[in-house]
């Protein structure tokens, strides 16, 4: 509670905001040597090179990319555009030449700080939002459900940062449909009905903003109802370094990588 902004645990007037609680400003100091910042608290369960068009959601259990940010639509205003293959796909990601694809997991327990916040200076042009399942997230129950992250309910958020694509997905939980994106208004999560596999997108790119959502690194981005995880996936040149180990705690501002 010392970290707490508000201190005094009577403040909260449930667990819910509790889990959201703000923190004092030098509580989580942001690395400034390090271009990518951890976004949140929690534990970092899988980082590393995209292989295959898979990524790890813990070791040795994959999901597929496709399955988790969604088809490629060919619509103007969208990130992806139709193809069929696997490394197409991959490539449609990956937007200038030597770059590779890059993912780090993070589980946010139902103890950790849930406000999560930007990992680098990057610019949000598009939302694709899953209502999915709320199936736990916890390592134990990754291990048993293949592709556990492509059936829970999920907000995509994809732009650029200054190597190429970047994208942020916060994964809903047990009863933790609940994401808030604080630019974003129109998002409606925690449905009751949905149906199975579907998905709604929206675009920031406007005639009036053209460019999106601008993040600094650091700056404040949105929340969850209770534990949950974030998965990021982006472009960086091949000698990207993560400064991490798998199953390692994290705090929120502290270092992921760098060139």
């Amino acid at each position: 509670m010392k970290e707490a902004a508000v201190e005094d645990l009577h403040h909260y007037r449930n667990l819910s905001e509790f889990f959201r609680r703000k923190l004092k400003p030098q509580a989580r100091p942001v690395c400034g040597l390090h271009s990518v910042i951890s976004p949140s608290d929690g534990k970092i369960l899988n980082f590393g090179q995209v292989k295959n068009c898979e990524v790890e959601q813990v070791k040795g259990i994959t999901y597929s990319l496709e399955s988790f940010l969604g088809p490629r639509t060919s619509a103007g205003d969208l990130p992806f555009s139709p193809d069929t293959s696997c490394g197409s796909f991959k490539s449609q990601l990956v937007t200038r030449e030597g770059n590779e694809l890059y993912h780090c997991v993070i589980y946010l327990a139902p103890g950790d700080y849930h406000c999560f916040h930007s990992p680098t200076d990057w610019t949000v042009s598009h939302r694709r939002h899953f209502p999915g399942s709320l199936m736990s997230v916890n390592p134990g129950m990754a291990r048993w459900i293949k592709e556990l992250f492509c059936h829970n309910e999920r907000v995509v958020l994809t732009g650029d940062w200054k190597h190429g694509f970047f994208s942020l997905t916060a994964v809903g939980a047990t009863n933790v449909g609940s994401i808030r994106i604080y630019f974003d208004r129109d998002l409606h999560t925690n449905s009751p009905e949905y149906s199975k596999g579907s998905y709604n997108d929206f675009s920031f790119v406007t005639h009036a903003n053209k460019e999106g959502i601008p993040m600094r690194k650091g700056e404040h981005l949105g929340e969850f109802n209770l534990g949950s995880t974030i998965v990021l996936i982006f472009e960086a040149p091949k000698d990207f370094d993560f400064k991490l180990k798998a199953g390692q705690k994290i705090r929120f501002g502290e270092a992921l990588g760098s060139l």
